[in-house]
């Protein structure tokens, strides 16, 4: 599935790299995943010129906030012949909204990797280069 669409990037206009930074709860709008595996990747942010996205992982080991090339991405070549693919039936939402069987995947509560009361990109945790 093309990833880079004209839609996706009408989509993530709103959105471009470091937009969200200071934002506790970022806005997720759209979600790729694996139809073959368990990766899940909400994207949070998407800079055109290099056709990265920032965004939250899940399923790959561990969940963990990341770029990712979009363009390597695309090039994945998942057996039967399937590739990484947008999630046409999501509906945009908060990254702490829903549970792990609702919309957005992810709820944020007291725990051991917690960031609840916290912003979600703290500097110190995530570095990111303008």
């Amino acid at each position: 599935m093309k990833l880079i669409t004209e839609e996706f990037i009408e989509t993530m206009k709103p959105y471009p790299y470091y937009s969200q930074s200071q934002i506790k709860d970022p806005f997720v709008p759209v979600k790729f995943f694996n139809p073959c595996g368990s990766g899940t990747w909400f994207i949070l942010e998407y800079d055109p010129e290099t056709k990265t996205a920032f965004c939250y992982v899940e399923g790959m080991g561990h969940d963990e906030l990341g770029s990712v090339s979009l363009e390597e991405m695309e090039a994945l070549k998942l057996p039967f012949g399937l590739t990484i693919e947008r999630d046409l039936y999501f509906k945009p939402c908060r990254l702490s909204e829903g549970s792990t069987f609702k919309t957005c995947k992810k709820t944020f509560t007291a725990g051991e990797n917690d960031f609840a009361g916290e912003n979600i990109f703290p500097a110190k945790l995530f570095p990111r280069k303008p």
